[in-house]
């Protein structure tokens, strides 16, 4: 457990060389990390992999306001400074893919490389429109957006039955529906039975005013060395949205994944290792 301002992060700490930070989304834990972590040590670098605000063993602030974006980045950043890390490689999912984005716009003399699963950069390190649009336009793909914004119907609909609400998460939006066994679907769910829903659906309830403070970011580059890791059967964030990231992303890595839906590193952990070592290790040798 590491104290921050504010938080205390649960983290995964394991292997020694260049710090590679692990950033979850939701509703997921540092947990959804295990085929990385140990894989990116035995390669020879530092893996770190943290619960995020909200989640598992972490902090979980209780007002909607703690979840803002650049405060999830500042949590990254100021887990470096307590580790006494100077750089490192982000590397995200879903949300954490959002964070690891803003870090590497925010914060570029912290961040490294940058490794997105999923989650390409279009110009705009906020991530989701803001909730007009996608009422008015993408309800079809984020219209379960709108339905977190109230707080307190989702962590109902959770508290009611948390076994078939995660699962049908999980399953839904998988390419294969047993990529997760009994005792690791158990893990997430005695883990968000613990500790409720409202932290990890407040990064979601911030996302107008996310687009509000990072207005006067669009457009701005990545100019850190970047993997980008789509996934062909992920329905939420299709493989073609990663198409023209060059214009944002100079540095730019571009390899799929087969046979994955969302859940990228835990459904095809080996193909996701692989690309994420044989980039840390190319771009190691190019520095």
């Amino acid at each position: 457990m590491h104290a921050l301002k504010g938080v205390e992060l649960a983290t995964i700490d394991m292997g020694v060389g260049d710090a590679v930070i692990l950033i979850h989304g939701f509703p997921e834990l540092a947990y959804s990390w295990r085929h990385q972590v140990p894989a990116l040590a035995t390669a020879g670098f530092r893996a770190i992999a943290y619960d995020q605000r909200g989640y598992g063993g972490s902090s979980k602030p209780e007002t909607v306001e703690s979840y803002g974006l650049a405060t999830l980045a500042a949590d990254a950043i100021g887990l470096l400074d307590l580790l006494d890390i100077e750089r490192a490689t982000f590397v995200g999912h879903d949300w954490g893919s959002i964070v690891a984005w803003t870090a590497a716009v925010l914060h570029p003399d912290r961040v490294d490389k940058v490794v997105s699963l999923n989650v390409p950069y279009r110009g705009w390190c906020a991530g989701f429109p803001s909730t007009d649009i996608i009422r008015d336009h993408l309800a079809d793909r984020f219209g379960y957006v709108l339905g977190f914004q109230e707080v307190g119907t989702t962590e109902a609909a959770f508290e009611s039955d948390p076994n078939a609400w995660l699962r049908a998460i999980y399953t839904g939006i998988a390419a294969d529906p047993t990529f997760m066994t009994d005792d690791e679907f158990a893990a997430y769910r005695d883990a968000f039975t613990r500790g409720g829903l409202f932290g990890p659906l407040g990064p979601y309830r911030n996302i107008d005013a996310n687009a509000a403070v990072t207005k006067h970011l669009a457009n701005a580059p990545i100019t850190q060395p970047t993997l980008m890791l789509t996934a062909d059967r992920d329905p939420i964030l299709p493989a073609k949205l990663a198409d023209g990231m060059s214009r944002w992303v100079a540095n730019l890595t571009v390899v799929p994944i087969t046979g994955s839906g969302h859940w990228t590193q835990q459904e095809q952990p080996e193909q996701v290792n692989d690309a994420v070592i044989r980039f840390l290790r190319r771009e190691s040798r190019l520095g």
